[in-house]
């Protein structure tokens, strides 16, 4: 369940960076911001709920990664950033890197 947990804090993870993009580009600031926030804080609680039984270094790196992996790809698919090879080279090297820190779990 812990696995689990720790693939919700990232989902999560990815919420506040849309939020505070969207803040910036909406009319809507305020509710964006509080979107952010909300995110922020359920993605803290899941990976609480994660490090109960995932080593500390494990869960903040595949948090990390897979919030940092998904922000990106969200940035290249709905606000068109830029994407290249050598961009997206980094991003497998991060998903590799997260799959190699589960399977070494």
């Amino acid at each position: 369940m812990s696995w689990f947990y720790l693939l919700i804090a990232a989902l999560f993870e990815v919420g506040w960076p849309f939020g505070l993009k969207m803040a910036d580009i909406s009319g809507a600031k305020i509710w964006w911001i509080i979107f952010a926030i909300i995110a922020m804080t359920l993605s803290g609680v899941f990976l609480y709920l994660a490090q109960k039984e995932i080593p500390i270094g494990t869960a903040y790196a595949v948090w990390t990664g897979i919030g940092a992996s998904c922000t990106f790809l969200l940035g290249v698919a709905v606000f068109h950033d830029a994407m290249s090879l050598m961009r997206f080279l980094g991003v497998v090297f991060i998903i590799i890197g997260v799959t190699l820190l589960k399977i070494g779990h």
